[in-house]
């Protein structure tokens, strides 16, 4: 950097001295030249000042003032040379209009108050003593990138306090204005950003990772992002850092995540998944009496992850483990992989029963600050080596189940712990679209459990998000039947909890929630058995709904199902037929908006295909209606409309048109 600035300096210090060498030479214009000369000195001077000030100097503001400084220079160079012309004829013709020295007089003031600015923003907090530096010359044309000059350099040179301040300001610049945004990518604020994020105290934290987070709504600033390393320092703050930083990170996650896709794999490769995990896990799971191991000790752990481990068996000869049983004794097993090995599992239990004696027979340890990791190293084992390293284990072993730092979130305010919660489901929601590879990620951990959790008694941001992120692993999970068949298994405790919340949330149909929860029953549609009779009928009902946004994607869930990629479509559509679904569909073809009117249709079709013999059918006159979808031109030129049509019809026709007197 330093020698990069060097550079860029060298040329206009060798121009400032000719134009000084040429001035002392002049014959015409004296006075005029001696004024010129004694700025371009000045300007000299802070020139040679910027050069052996050149590793401070911040680069992008010192290109763009350097080269305007140039520019002046090579001018006045051009001028004062016209000046030394010696004989008659050549001062006759060297025509030199008065105004010429005004105008570079002023060229040459503003490029002293540029450089000037630029040494005063580049300086240390401690050499400007809190100066209002202004605005140099050169903002005149572009204010707002002066602005965001200063508070970059501010970032890199300034203290703890206005490097804070100056993210903060960055934050407002962002969010006002998409071209704002660019501005600061563009001009280096990234580097400094994350710097910040990473060794700033945490309000500085904040502000800075609120920032990357509005920077990240531009795909192209993502691009830039990645390659300076936001993806390991966010890993690092999802670890260790405060918990309202951790929560800021998280949405900055999401934000990144969602307006540039291709970021989720730099995402996963640092280890943000089982990080978010292990947030969303925190003093959750142990709420669901269902799934929680609980333990008959007096003084409780509080690292639950290790108490779940107490009932975890070893893993199959081909290196998987497998499913945790829930404390019903003849319960199917749940396919939540347990992050611990074998080994790892013994060890833990030895040192779990160890700890939990030593809590029983002697005093608790004294208190150590507010770090709640403290308490696995009491000072009376300081005689026992064996002991000692056993409580170190279980530190190191609780860390990494929990998926990164416990340090003082056990204290946190209930609000930070609901707002941390909130942004780790959505930074997985926003991860897990469209990505297998994660959503496999997420299916193997704990997540499934936490997200049926949290749909029931999470606050309302927790719930949406939880809700989205289940939608998003539904729809990978429709398309990648792998992932479909390890995750959603129906006899999988996790699975079973997922579709219970499902469907209670479809069956009370009054809650923000219902859409999400809609679509992922549908995604889910392959995974249900034909004697599952709890799904139809409630998604039957919704489309009967007042609003036609329910409606359409209850029309398209029960598609899903009835659609002939689903193995049990027959039993399925039969299913739809009895719950009352072809009057609602005739309702909404007739006489709903054409955003309804189409899946409707399309369902009715498939329904049509399937079970063309159905009374029911033929009572409601559905044949009839596919006549009238026919003729209305709008309908038809949707494709699958056009295709599924006419052969709905035709076996309708052919088991309706006329023996449906039969069926009276």
């Amino acid at each position: 950097m330093a020698d990069i600035v060097k550079q860029i300096l060298a040329k206009p210090i060798q121009l400032a001295d000719q134009v000084t060498k040429f001035a002392d030479d002049a014959q015409t214009f004296k006075q005029e030249c001696a004024e010129l000369k004694s700025k371009t000195e000045k300007l000299a001077a802070l020139l040679r000042q910027a050069a052996r000030a050149s590793s401070d100097l911040y680069e992008r503001p010192t290109r763009r003032i350097i080269d305007d400084t140039e520019q002046v220079l090579d001018k006045a160079l051009t001028l004062v040379f016209k000046c030394r012309a010696n004989g008659l004829m050549k001062r006759v013709f060297t025509i030199i209009p008065a105004a010429a020295f005004k105008k570079m007089s002023s060229q040459l003031e503003n490029s002293i108050g540029d450089v000037s600015w630029l040494l005063r923003v580049s300086a240390s907090a401690n050499d400007r003593d809190d100066e209002y530096l202004g605005l140099p010359p050169i903002a005149a044309n572009e204010p707002i990138l002066c602005l965001i000059w200063e508070q970059i350099a501010t970032l890199y040179t300034g203290s703890v306090e206005d490097r804070s301040d100056a993210a903060a300001s960055l934050v407002s610049l962002a969010r006002d204005n998409d071209r704002y945004g660019k501005l600061i990518i563009e001009e280096g604020g990234v580097v400094p950003l994350l710097k910040l994020v990473k060794d700033g105290r945490a309000e500085g934290q904040e502000n800075a990772a609120r920032a990357i987070g509005l920077l990240g709504r531009d795909p192209e600033s993502v691009e830039h992002m990645i390659p300076a390393g936001v993806c390991a320092v966010f890993a690092k703050i999802l670890k260790e850092g405060p918990m309202k930083v951790q929560a800021m990170v998280a949405w900055a996650v999401s934000e990144l995540a969602a307006h540039h896709p291709k970021c989720q794999d730099h995402f996963a490769q640092n280890n943000i998944i089982r990080l978010l995990v292990g947030h969303l896990a925190f003093e959750t799971i142990q709420e669901h009496s269902k799934y929680a191991v609980t333990s008959n000790k007096a003084v409780p752990l509080s690292i639950h992850s290790v108490l779940m481990a107490s009932n975890q068996p070893s893993p199959n000869a081909d290196g998987s483990i497998p499913a945790v049983q829930t404390n019903k004794p003849n319960e199917d097993e749940s396919q939540i992989a347990h992050p611990l090995g074998r080994q790892q599992q013994n060890q833990m239990l030895n040192v779990v029963t160890n700890t939990m004696a030593m809590r029983g027979t002697s005093k608790p340890p004294q208190s150590q600050g507010n770090n709640p990791s403290n308490t696995h190293q009491p000072n009376h084992v300081k005689n026992s080596k064996q002991n000692h390293q056993q409580n170190h284990n279980l530190h190191q072993q609780h860390v990494a189940l929990a998926g990164g730092s416990i340090k003082a979130r056990e204290f946190e305010d209930p609000a930070t712990k609901a707002n941390m919660k909130a942004m780790a489901a959505k930074a997985l929601w926003h991860l897990a679209k469209g990505n297998s590879a994660i959503c496999r990620s997420i299916t193997e951990s704990r997540a499934l459990l936490c997200f049926a959790v949290l749909l029931e008694k999470g606050p309302d941001e927790v719930q949406f998000n939880s809700a989205m992120a289940l939608m998003e692993i539904a729809a990978v999970a429709d398309q990648d039947a792998e992932l479909r068949r390890s995750a959603f298994k129906p006899n999988s405790p996790a699975a079973k909890a997922v579709f219970d919340q499902l469907l209670s949330i479809i069956e009370k149909a009054d809650s923000d929630l219902l859409a999400p929860c809609v679509k992922a029953m549908g995604h889910l549609a392959r995974t249900f058995r034909a004697t599952e009779t709890r799904i139809i009928g409630p998604l039957v009902r919704l489309l009967d709904d007042r609003e036609g946004e329910v409606s359409r994607e209850a029309a398209i869930a029960l598609t899903k199902f009835a659609c002939g990629e689903n193995y049990l479509h027959v039993d399925h559509s039969k299913a739809i037929i009895n719950a009352g679904g072809a009057k609602h569909l005739i309702q909404l073809v007739y006489f709903s908006e054409q955003i309804v009117q189409i899946p409707a249709l399309i369902l009715l079709c498939y329904i049509a295909l399937h079970v063309p013999d159905s009374e029911e059918l033929a009572q409601a006159e559905v044949l009839t209606v596919l006549e009238w979808a026919s003729k209305q031109g709008y309908m038809v030129q949707d494709p699958t409309v056009d295709t599924l049509l006419p052969e709905a019809k035709g076996r309708l026709e052919l088991y309706q048109s006329r023996g449906s007197r039969g069926f009276h």
